[in-house]
């Protein structure tokens, strides 16, 4: 199984008014992201507002990620669905178009037992031959994975990581005591990224560091040499783009900042609406003081 370690950021959709994907945008985007040292992509995940878009516009969005990565990191591209039927037919083309991992999500509209949300993420694995980042996100998802489904996936051959977005750190830790080696855990958003690396923690996988590649490329990389000092010291500074994301809708701030930086990455998708003008001010002075 490949390695995934580090920082993935979780890439915006550009899209323009009529839903076509702006995909010099994008592949812009990720150029930048590979040179500023990120160890992988990942389109598809919350900040790529998975949730509003068709299969046709998913797969263009994992298409462009992978050819503008050009096999320099991995691409992890998020599955998500409310049948597990469309979630196998998502990650089988995604891994035909050279993604290099899946992030498997789970939309729930009806709730679900353990063994059929187990059943679900079982079943997208044993479709693909690539490694597979289970997800898990309680603020948003109806379903979620428990200690003990996450201990049984963690034994499934190409189930090696788990990205949990729950803000309970204690959680993680109970999940790295629970499964040791057999699954690694990244970092959301929601955690305080230094704090996860501090407990056995492998990366994470975020939207902050679309717009902050290099500062989260240096604080991983103080975090993985144990200069702990310097990169709490960093995780202070940082910090304060997770409190304002904290504000707003996730897509709207990550976009605002984008286009802050010169990206034409287009407003969120509708019924979601753009950061108001106050707001985007807001964003541009946390990055300008961030630097």
């Amino acid at each position: 199984m490949s390695e995934f370690r580090g920082v993935f950021p979780y890439l915006v959709s550009p899209i323009d008014a009529s839903g076509q994907i702006r995909t010099e945008v994008l592949g812009r985007l990720c150029d930048d992201l590979v040179n500023a040292g990120v160890h992988g992509l990942t389109p598809l995940g919350s900040t790529g507002e998975f949730a509003y878009l068709n299969n046709f516009q998913r797969a263009r969005i994992v298409q462009t990620t992978v050819e503008a990565a050009r096999g320099r990191v991995p691409v992890v591209a998020g599955v998500a669905s409310t049948s597990t039927s469309d979630a196998v037919v998502q990650a089988k083309e995604y891994q035909k178009l050279g993604a290099d991992g899946i992030l498997a999500i789970l939309e729930a509209y009806f709730p679900l037992q353990d063994a059929q949300v187990e059943a679900y993420f079982r079943t997208i694995a044993d479709a693909v031959d690539i490694p597979v980042v289970i997800y898990t996100n309680p603020n948003f998802q109806r379903s979620d994975l428990t200690i003990e489904v996450i201990a049984r996936l963690a034994t499934h051959p190409r189930i090696g990581y788990i990205k949990d977005a729950s803000t309970n750190t204690g959680r993680l830790l109970s999940i790295i005591n629970r499964c040791g080696d057999s699954i690694k855990v990244f970092s959301a958003s929601a955690h305080i990224p230094a704090a996860v690396m501090l407990i056995g923690g492998v990366g994470w996988m975020a939207g902050p560091a679309c717009l902050i590649p290099r500062q989260s490329v240096e604080l991983y990389n103080l975090c993985n040499a144990g200069c702990w000092d310097a990169a709490l010291h960093l995780q202070r500074r940082l910090w304060r783009l997770n409190e304002a994301f904290a504000r707003y809708n996730l897509a709207a701030c990550i976009k605002a900042g984008l286009a802050i930086q010169g990206y034409e990455v287009g407003d969120p998708i509708l019924p979601q609406t753009a950061l108001s003008a106050d707001d985007r001010k807001a964003v541009e002075a946390v990055l300008r003081e961030i630097g």
